[in-house]
């Protein structure tokens, strides 16, 4: 095929289509036929236009992006396909998710010292009464009704948002502000989760990241920080509050970061991967049965569902990728979803494989910005999927999912699930 019988390129920015679905049949198309492609970035839902940006849709030029964040930068613009307000974005950069090295790694490190492996595999235990309580509750759930019961509501949520809580160290009475926040956070782009539209004086919407829609939790953050300095225990926000080095703002920033990202991350992803479970029976059976190892099972249902779609950066200076020139100050978005189907380096990628190895899947990013909650993550989910099937019954849909509106998070807010 030559350039000019190319297939057009589709529209991959509009969050509206992907409350139906990740749009995979597109993103195929970007990467055989036009795998960095100009983006209009129209408006959309009451958010205005803007100048564009480059998709990136391989495998390959999404992990070169992720890995070279010299030329491709988190600080310049922030991590967000749609720019900041100017006068946020010095607000918005003091975030670890938001810059580049070597201001990343040193705050990297800084919150590294709290979220050590030990003190995460100690929750294992907690997690696992936790999954093997809500799940039992959801089959008698389902045993007492119709034999239907949306795991979204009955489990998920609670499931990640209860495990974040104990890992940060939140009283229970406080628990349900770190959804709250995580919603308005998150599910901005879709009504359902933000609620009504926040407007200023002009009558623009306000970005949910700016310091105006944070200042609630960025309190929360300095109270409670404050608490654990007088009452410490063994938890994240107890280390990080008597940390001399992170001055009052970076220690807001962690909060924020810890409990939007932390909580989503599995919010997410769990859904995804019981969904895929109950599509794929035989998979599913072979999990059950024990046939497959949980480790790689999870990585595989993160390929399948990773709860990221897209991340973006900024060009730091003109470069090439494949074979595009991209100058500086344009904005580069790469594509999770589509990295993970990428023919290139997964063999059958629209086959769920739960024993698939070697699985590069990039879920949880790569370079220097790679997930530093990944091991908790996938702590949880090897519970969750391990109670799951030894506490229900075989899985099947009761009804299609209802998804989150959004072109960043692949997000689940119903499972209807038939499992009597």
């Amino acid at each position: 095929m030559t350039v000019h019988d190319a297939p057009p390129v589709p529209d991959v920015f509009d969050p509206r289509q992907y409350a139906t679905g990740v749009p995979y049949d597109a993103y195929r198309v970007l990467r055989d036929h036009h795998p960095v492609a100009r983006q209009d970035e129209h408006e959309v839902l009451g958010w205005p236009a803007g100048p564009g940006f480059w998709a990136v849709t391989r495998h390959a030029d999404v992990v070169r992006v992720l890995k070279d964040s010299a030329t491709y930068s988190s600080y310049i613009g922030a991590t967000q396909i749609r720019d900041p307000d100017p006068d946020d974005l010095p607000f918005i950069r003091r975030m670890m998710l938001n810059q580049d090295p070597p201001g990343h790694g040193r705050l990297r490190r800084l919150v590294s010292r709290a979220f050590t492996p030990g003190r995460v595999d100690r929750f294992a235990g907690l997690a696992e009464a936790r999954a093997h309580t809500l799940l039992a509750q959801a089959l008698d759930t389902a045993r007492t009704g119709d034999g239907t019961v949306d795991l979204v509501a009955a489990v998920t949520d609670d499931y990640a948002l209860l495990n974040l809580a104990d890992l940060l160290g939140v009283p229970e009475a406080d628990r349900g502000l770190l959804l709250h926040w995580t919603r308005r956070v998150i599910g901005y782009q879709d009504p359902d989760e933000a609620g009504p539209q926040v407007r200023d004086a002009q009558g623009r919407p306000v970005n949910p990241r700016s310091p105006a829609m944070l200042r609630d939790m960025f309190d929360y953050a300095g109270q409670l920080a404050a608490h654990k300095r007088r009452y410490p225990a063994d938890d994240v926000m107890t280390t990080l509050a008597h940390d001399a080095e992170l001055a009052g703002p970076e220690l807001e920033m962690f909060f924020f970061l810890l409990t939007v990202a932390g909580n989503d991350t599995v919010r997410s992803a769990a859904p995804g991967g019981l969904l895929a479970l109950a599509e794929h029976p035989q998979a599913c059976a072979r999990l059950r049965e024990g046939r497959v190892q949980l480790a790689p099972a999870v990585d595989e249902l993160l390929r399948w569902h990773p709860p990221v779609l897209t991340f973006r950066r900024t060009a730091a200076e003109d470069t090439e990728l494949a074979g595009r020139r991209i100058r500086a100050g344009d904005k580069v978005v790469v594509f999770h979803a589509s990295a993970n189907r990428d023919e290139r380096v997964f063999a059958g990628p629209d086959r769920l494989d739960l024993s698939r190895a070697p699985n590069p899947q990039v879920s949880f990013g790569d370079g220097p910005h790679v997930c530093l909650g990944a091991h908790f993550a996938r702590l949880q989910l090897r519970v969750l999927y391990r109670e799951a099937v030894r506490v229900l019954p075989v899985l099947r849909t009761a009804g299609p999912p209802r998804r989150l509106l959004s072109n960043f998070i692949n997000g689940i807010k119903s499972l209807p699930m038939r499992i009597t």
